[in-house]
């Protein structure tokens, strides 16, 4: 694949895609959208794959979106219009994908990094990882699935309360509030427990589990249709906006940002 991930397949049916850009944090420029979106698309088709494992490399699961991309989306509409493409097609490969989804989450997962993460089907987690859509505290909106895969993991009170202030969820507390599925003590734990669950999925019928999953994905689905054009295009307008150039800023230079509506 491209440089921005890696994928193995193993005999046992189970294929492990790897965010593989440590020194970036894992952040999602335009070349892991695209990637990531690939891949997903190419599995999806292989019916040698029973399970997928979705794990990164590094300090950081994901950081989200890349800061440079954003900037050059705030100055340009056609470069606006792009991410948003880019996000509505990577979480419809998700949504696509018949073969359950484990993710691996060793570290921070962070904006389109969590929205990732609750895109799966299971989460396992180191317990000292954290949680988080930051997107308005940038000045963004939550539009890249955002609005979607946390209601449907957290329940809708819990969802608007992290959702609307952007504050972070220990692995900890993600698990009792069903947003992480397994725990682990140690990051180097991570990987080989949700292998260890993808290997046990791998085994099972798998047209009793890929008929089972499409009928969640269907489900999913109706709930996108509803809401995911609307938070796109909400965020489209977000990326174009002061207070994002602000959002930026602050967070780079460590200070509070000063946001003014416009």
């Amino acid at each position: 694949m491209g440089a921005t991930l890696e994928l193995t397949t193993w005999a046992d049916g189970v294929a492990e895609i790897v965010l593989s850009r440590p020194e970036l944090l894992n952040r999602f420029d335009r070349e892991l959208h695209h990637d990531l979106t690939e891949t997903l698309r190419a599995l999806r088709a292989d019916e040698s794959v029973r399970a997928i494992v979705l794990a990164s490399t590094g300090s950081a699961f994901s950081a989200g979106g890349d800061f440079a991309l954003m900037r050059a989306a705030n100055e340009d509409a056609a470069v606006r219009r792009t991410i948003i493409d880019d996000a509505g097609a990577l979480l419809d490969a998700f949504l696509a994908v018949p073969q359950p989804i484990i993710a691996a989450v060793q570290g921070p997962a962070i904006g389109l990094g969590a929205t990732v993460v609750l895109a799966c089907d299971a989460v396992v987690a180191v317990r000292s990882a954290t949680l988080a859509d930051t997107h308005v505290a940038i000045g963004l909106v939550a539009g890249d699935g955002g609005c979607l895969v946390w209601p449907a993991s957290a329940g809708m009170l819990r969802a608007r309360r992290h959702l609307l202030t952007g504050d972070p969820l220990t692995a900890e507390t993600a698990f009792q509030l069903g947003l992480v599925t397994d725990l682990v003590d140690e990051a180097d734990q991570v990987r080989a427990e949700a292998l260890k669950l993808a290997l046990r999925i791998a085994q099972l019928a798998p047209l009793a589990v890929q008929g089972t999953k499409r009928v969640l994905n269907q489900l999913s689905r109706q709930r996108a249709g509803e809401v995911v054009d609307l938070a796109l295009s909400y965020e489209e307008m977000t990326l174009g906006s002061a207070d994002l150039r602000e959002g930026v800023e602050a967070f780079t230079e460590r200070r509070k940002p000063k946001f003014t509506g416009a």
